[in-house]
């Protein structure tokens, strides 16, 4: 997941690390903090693996104001992706499989480079993501059927929240695939490759 969003971030422009550590902080959101002890072993494994570069611009070249206090030079090497790089995250991202849509965390990270993802991709995606859902959501349902009377009136009340939490889930995927199947009929209505980049996506719901 990690090197996926290096990568993703990096066909965007160019970064030096603590730009790119801010970024991954943005589109992975609260799934995870981000420290430089697994950043740079992911950019190293990168550059091994020849899907960045590095380039050190003039030392004497300030880093942002906020920036914290780095030793050496780190804080100034630029990366950039390559195209083999480039390569590796279109065939990354053209994938649609149940690792895209569980809850490791990676749905959101797909999400967020949507704009690069093919639109027949983008559905089965948040189609997968919607069946895991609603799954969850009978499940849910199921044990809160079976335990309703042995609970405390706080631990039900978790429970319904927890259920309303993944209710709205499902409502807002729902939201997204009849927006996809629409900008679909009208791509092909005006001839347009079914890869075009689609609107921003709606904000995700919130979770407790």
């Amino acid at each position: 997941m990690l090197e996926f969003a290096i990568l993703g971030l990096l066909h965007q422009s160019p970064m030096h690390g603590y730009e790119l550590r801010k970024q991954l902080a943005q589109v992975l959101g609260g799934l995870r903090s981000i420290s430089y002890g697994s950043l740079y072993p992911a950019l190293k494994r990168l550059h091994a693996a020849g899907y960045v570069t590095t380039d050190e611009p003039d030392p004497r070249a300030p880093l942002p104001a906020d920036a914290p206090p780095l030793t050496g030079r780190r804080g100034k090497v630029v990366y950039t992706i390559t195209a083999e790089g480039k390569e590796r995250f279109h065939e990354l991202v053209s994938q649609a499989g149940p690792e895209t849509y569980d809850d490791g965390g990676l749905f959101g990270v797909r999400l967020a480079f949507f704009r690069h993802t093919a639109a027949d991709v983008r559905l089965r995606i948040l189609e997968g993501r919607r069946r895991t859902v609603e799954r969850q959501r009978e499940g849910l349902r199921a044990s809160l059927s079976r335990t309703r009377e042995r609970l405390d009136r706080y631990t039900l009340e978790l429970q319904r929240h927890g259920l309303e939490s993944v209710d709205r889930e499902v409502r807002w995927l729902a939201e997204l695939i009849d927006r996809e199947l629409t900008d679909s009929e009208r791509r092909r209505g005006h001839g347009a490759d079914a890869g075009d980049p689609p609107p921003p996506p709606a904000a995700p719901p919130e979770h407790p």
